[in-house]
């Protein structure tokens, strides 16, 4: 019998990527796009629908090659939660002020709207009691109201639909306006049992959503994965190299994805503490840019500063919270790349790890090690290096996009040895980060026992161990390295209904790759590392107090 396969397409904060996956869970082949940043004004970043949907189809092509368009069973989407503006003939609207209508997508990182944010979260709605309590400006609702505000003539009047990114995808696949609960009770304050609160868009001024049904921001919706529409128009195989009417999983948030792929996995023989316990006992980390952390529970638990809890909006029937963290490995490359021994460090990778496409902090991690004592662990070298982390504000559990980053212990030299030094401490710095939403998590039900990795991060070996020394918990990495590909194709594989959920999906198609192990001795440092990260918070905020009083 031929081999049947699903197509994962990511589509991630600077790069378009898919895979082809066969049935069992192995990724065949992948392909890769970058995909255009623009930074119009300071905190706006805009991308194009038009470009985005071009390189999907690229390498959608790339990956099915040499397999009959037959064989392809299922195609599922995911893609970051950036807003698209299109008009009613669905063309692109300019979301800058450039007035370039292909620059039609406010980016999921786009903090124009932070005033807008604040303003929503005092005013206090019920709604918010779904997203820790605090509206971020990551989310759709706030930069809904400052293109309103801002934008009235140029896009707000010109708008007809405003999707989120991956219901962009599934639209341009099927032509199907349906949209995925994943995106909507996540990003858009919809509420599965009650639908849209009329009360809440009026009370923030975007009364006029309410028009026609909800007709601009969706009226229909389905769970992650559910097949979607007559399955690729016509128009959308053409472009994409794949047979008419192909399955379209509803799609998922990338860091959703990642967590479809990685989560499920049978970790039966592996001696982890979280065998023969309710999947509600792991955590998936996405790790990129930025980090998502995902936790689920059968009842919804309403953690402060955490999104959510969202009913099946990563797997149906479960409740999902999202906690995170801005900037994560783009605050690794900032501090790595501002540091004036950088152009040192760029020769000295060259020179060592000359194939190595990671050897900058393949060459990082080899040098600290070469720092550390005889039989001490590296983690000890931060010990009078401290950093605050949240260069661009803090999204869980503090939920302030307006905190700033902290570095303290600075000496007055500028070798190698300090830029790795503040490598070590910035990774330090997330893990306790993480930490803090664990413990947030916990005190509000969830009993989290082992954490489960992906992503570009996940293969940093260095961040993988010293979230597991940070948080005393065991971390599991996934077999394939493509895991938010994964998570892409098995919402391809559910709406092809060759499995009969996408627990079962999940189960058959992510797996265990290896597991790495707290190392017990480091407990204790850092149980005071973390005592010195809250006192830095506390701090800054005492300062912000200061400076505040006139």
């Amino acid at each position: 019998m031929a081999e049947v396969y699903y197509v994962g397409v990511d589509v991630g904060t600077a790069s378009v990527r898919a895979a082809l996956v066969t049935r069992a869970g192995r990724v065949e082949s992948t392909a890769e796009q970058p995909i255009s940043i623009w930074e119009p004004l300071t905190d706006h970043y805009v991308q194009s629908s038009t470009e985005i949907w071009d390189k999907c189809c690229t390498a959608v092509k790339r990956v099915t090659q040499g397999v009959e368009r037959s064989q392809v069973r299922g195609i599922g989407f995911d893609a970051t939660c950036s807003l698209v503006v299109l008009d009613q003939s669905f063309q692109p609207v300019p979301v800058s002020q450039d007035g370039d209508p292909q620059r039609n997508v406010v980016m999921w990182m786009d903090h124009r709207a932070a005033e807008q944010a604040a303003r929503i979260t005092s005013a206090g709605h019920g709604v918010l009691s779904r997203v820790g309590g605090v509206m971020s400006p990551e989310m759709q609702p706030p930069k809904l109201l400052w293109l309103k505000e801002n934008l009235r003539e140029r896009c707000w009047n010109q708008a007809s639909h405003f999707l989120d990114l991956p219901d962009f995808l599934s639209w341009k696949a099927t032509g199907s306006l349906t949209r995925s609960l994943c995106t909507l009770v996540c990003k858009w304050t919809y509420c599965p049992s009650e639908g849209w609160d009329a009360g809440f868009w009026t009370s923030i001024g975007l009364e006029d959503l309410l028009e026609n049904n909800y007709s601009k921001i969706g009226n229909v919706t389905c769970s992650p994965g559910s097949p979607l529409g007559d399955g690729l128009s016509q128009e959308a195989a053409a472009d994409l190299g794949l047979e008419t009417g192909t399955a379209v999983g509803a799609s998922l948030i990338d860091a959703h994805a990642g967590g479809l792929g990685v989560i499920g996995a049978d970790v039966k023989g592996f001696n982890l503490p979280c065998e023969h316990q309710p999947i509600t006992s792991r955590m998936a980390m996405i790790c990129g840019t930025s980090t998502c952390h995902m936790a689920i529970s059968e009842q919804p638990l309403f953690v402060p500063g955490v999104w959510g809890p969202c009913l099946s909006a990563m797997v149906p029937g479960m409740w999902l919270n999202e906690g995170g963290q801005s900037a994560t490995g783009r605050l690794m490359e900032h501090m790595v790349k501002g540091h004036a021994a950088y152009t040192q460090l760029q020769e000295e990778a060259r020179h060592r790890f000359p194939l190595n496409g990671e050897n900058l902090y393949t060459y990082l991690n080899s040098h600290l090690s070469s720092m550390a004592d005889s039989g001490s662990a590296m983690d000890l070298l931060g010990s009078s290096l401290h950093v605050w982390p949240d260069f661009h504000g803090n999204r869980s559990p503090l939920a302030d996009p307006n905190l700033k980053g902290m570095v303290i212990g600075l000496p007055l030299s500028r070798t190698l040895d300090d830029l790795a030094l503040l490598y070590l401490a910035t990774i330090q710095a997330l893990a306790l980060g993480t930490l803090h939403i664990l413990e947030a998590m916990k005190e509000a039900g969830h009993d989290i026992r082992t954490l489960f990795l992906c992503g570009g991060l996940s293969k940093n070996a260095l961040y993988v161990q010293i979230h597991a020394n940070a948080t005393g918990l065991p971390v599991v990495l996934p077999d394939q390295k493509e895991a938010v590909l994964i998570g892409a194709a098995v919402l391809g594989a559910c709406a092809s209904q060759d499995y009969s959920s996408i627990q079962e999906a999940m189960e058959r198609m992510a797996k265990v790759g290896k597991v790495v192990l707290p190392d017990g001795e480091l407990r204790s440092f850092y149980e005071r590392k973390n005592k010195v990260f809250l006192r830095l918070f506390a701090h800054q905020r005492e300062y912000q107090g200061l400076m505040s009083q006139r």
